[in-house]
């Protein structure tokens, strides 16, 4: 089998470490990998298939002679370096939210709209994570019964804002339970023993935009403009793991029963689902998972047509660093990891522009 020349950006970070043990347990076909971070992170050592590989600096020469780079280091420096791996050749798969919602650049979960990857054109965006887990659950019953509305509340892990906020929990709970004060940095008051109804910035509509971009990502990848959704999503004192509470309003009344049939069958799904003896996901046991875990499953006694579930998946790997390695192996097994005319590269360049949202 052919093996590619895989850049890692941001391999330092959680995302990053965790792109390296999803590419190794996979057996991704690498033929070189590059680890690449900022400058505080260059000179750092990291094992990649049991050997010793170097993180260096990321410049624009990083890039020459990469096929495949994944990068997950925030939005500002996607929106610098994405463009330029792009023109020298590699397909980037960027998991910030800055090309998110660009009309020229795919956004893609592989068991939803895989086919999308086929119109890149260098750079491809991995979704939210919080939307990931929600889209994976919900079309398979769209495609059986079209879904009109979604409410959703999501309750979302610290590790979706990176290391410094699992540290934070971390020094914030000890201090609470030995009676001290806390002093929050990463959030705007204690995360410990504590949930925040506030995940990036306030709109002047009063949503955040983290539930923008679960609405408005959601009608992307699902190719439908026709979905009513409203979220609300808040940070809770968990360290790995997003959960929801949804509730899905379809064209046609569902039984559980059929939805839970529909989705035992659906690709990167598990149903977890008997209230007689307790089962139904929870993150400390979806924790280093693939799979979206859905259970719950209950008639909406306020409408007819409604449904209500609970969906708990890993952040870190089915959120980010799995969807898109996914992308990348898509990409490999249908040959659409063609290399782009430099000058096509070059034309979306100087349209790229920040549509999206900072990332979580």
């Amino acid at each position: 089998m052919k093996g590619y020349r895989v850049a890692i950006v941001g391999a330092t970070g959680l995302v990053g470490q965790e792109f390296i043990k999803v590419l190794e347990q996979r057996n991704f076909p690498m033929a070189s990998v590059h680890l690449l971070a900022s400058d505080r992170s260059a000179g750092k050592q990291l094992f990649v298939n049991h050997r010793e590989v170097t993180v260096e600096e990321t410049t624009p020469e990083s890039f020459e002679e990469i096929d495949i780079a994944l990068f997950s280091a925030g939005s500002e420096v996607s929106l610098h370096f994405s463009p330029l791996a792009a023109a020298q050749g590699a397909v980037v798969i960027d998991n910030s939210s800055a090309f998110r919602m660009h009309p020229e650049v795919p956004l893609v979960v592989p068991e939803v709209n895989a086919e999308d990857i086929k119109w890149h054109r260098g750079i491809i965006a991995n979704p939210n994570c919080s939307t990931i887990q929600m889209v994976v659950a919900l079309y398979p019953l769209h495609k059986v019964n079209p879904i009109e509305r979604i409410i959703v509340a999501t309750y979302q892990s610290v590790s979706g804002t990176g290391a410094a906020a699992v540290e934070e929990l971390t020094t914030q709970a000890k201090q609470v339970l030995d009676g001290q004060n806390t002093i929050p940095h990463v959030y705007p008051h204690q995360i410990a023993f504590n949930i925040l109804p506030e995940i990036d910035v306030f709109l002047d509509n009063g949503y955040t935009k983290e539930e923008w971009k679960m609405a408005e990502e959601t009608k992307k990848i699902m190719h439908t403009s026709n979905i009513a959704i409203s979220a609300t999503c808040a940070r809770v004192p968990v360290f790995v793991g997003h959960s929801e509470a949804v509730t899905v309003e379809f064209s046609q009344p569902m039984s559980p029963d059929e939805a839970q049939r529909i989705l035992a069958e659906a690709p990167g799904v598990r149903v977890l689902d008997d209230p007689t003896i307790s089962l139904y996901p929870h993150p400390w046991a979806t924790t280093s998972t693939d799979e979206v875990f859905v259970g719950r499953i209950r008639k909406d006694t306020s409408h007819p047509k409604g449904l209500v579930m609970w969906i708990v998946a890993d952040n870190i790997r089915k959120g980010a660093a799995l969807n898109a390695v996914q992308i990348a192996e898509e990409m490999v097994k249908r040959e659409w990891l063609h290399q782009q005319e430099v000058a096509e590269n070059e034309k979306l360049r100087t349209t790229i522009d920040s549509h999206g949202n900072p990332p979580e």
